[in-house]
This record gives C-alpha cells, sequence and structure tokens, in this order.
C-alpha cells in the first residue's frame, strides 16, 4: 500500500548559508527605547535600582536611569529576527560570545544594529548546515557604539533543500 502521509512543503527561506559571505554587512533596522519599557524589563527581568529609581540612578555611575545591559541584548536580538533571521533557514545557535556594553543607553535614545560576517563553514557532519560567525553591533542616534556581540550561527544549506 502507497504511503499517503502528508508531508510539509520545504519551507521558502529568502536568506541561507550560502547567502551570508564572508565580510558581508547587514543593517538591521531601528528601535526607540522608552522609558516605560526600560522600567518594566528592569523590574521584571534585572531590578538593580539605577534601571528603575531615579535617586538611586542620579548617585550611580549613569547619573540617570539606564537600561539593562541584558534590555539592549534583547533589542539586538528583535532587531536581528526583523532584520534577516525569521526569513532564514536557521538552525539556531551553539552560543554567543564576547558580549560587550560599551556605552550606556537611556530612555530616548534611538538604536540601531549591523551584522558583519567574520566567518562561514560548512558543518562536515552535517552537511545540509553551515556555520556563520557574526559581529553584531547597536549604536545610538549619534553613531555612537553601545554594544557589540560575537557568535556563531547555524543556516540550513540552499543546495540541499
Amino acid at each position: 500500500m502507497p504511503d499517503t502521509t502528508p508531508t510539509a512543503p520545504m519551507p521558502s527561506h529568502r536568506w541561507w548559508w550560502e547567502d551570508f559571505p564572508v565580510g558581508s554587512a547587514r543593517e538591521l533596522g531601528s528601535v526607540s527605547v522608552t522609558r516605560e519599557a526600560v522600567l518594566d524589563f528592569a523590574r521584571q527581568f534585572d531590578p538593580q535600582p539605577f534601571h528603575f529609581d531615579d535617586v538611586a540612578a542620579q548617585a550611580s555611575p549613569f547619573g540617570r536611569v539606564a537600561a539593562s545591559g541584558w534590555h539592549t541584548c534583547s533589542l539586538l536580538m528583535r532587531m536581528i529576527c526583523d532584520g534577516y533571521l525569521l526569513d532564514s533557514a536557521s538552525l539556531g545557535s551553539p552560543g554567543v560570545e564576547n558580549i560587550k556594553w560599551v556605552k550606556p543607553v537611556y530612555p530616548g535614545d534611538t538604536l540601531h544594529g549591523r551584522m558583519t560576517v567574520l566567518a562561514a563553514r560548512s558543518m562536515m557532519s552535517k552537511p545540509h548546515s553551515g556555520l556563520v560567525q557574526s559581529r553584531s553591533e547597536v549604536f545610538n542616534q549619534h553613531d555612537e557604539l553601545v554594544m557589540s556581540m560575537e557568535g556563531w550561527s547555524m543556516f540550513g544549506r540552499r543546495q540541499s533543500a
């Protein structure tokens, strides 16, 4: 008897491993940082007083309420998702490394991101996949670097699709 089990169609992606050549860069869009978002994130995930209390923040090295670095990481992740990841053959990531918070992010800042490919290689153990090492950077409205992060991502290869 023939197998009549329905099969899912091969997903249609715009970006595959082959679309991330070494040296290429992608602009990731921008996001405005609101006071409400900074306070909400801090209260829920990083309740250090200088992230949500004006008096404590004035006495801190920041001088005023500053976003958590983890909030900045989350904003970058959203820019990455919107910039390319959600329309890619992403297979996840083995991790990130070298996260650096260079300058504080304040309510009212407008951030924009950029991803640059540092290395790319196919995976011998999984020929349908490739690895991409990238540096993602976040800049404020004055084009000052506020955060950088490096890591590896796995993508499906177009030729195996």
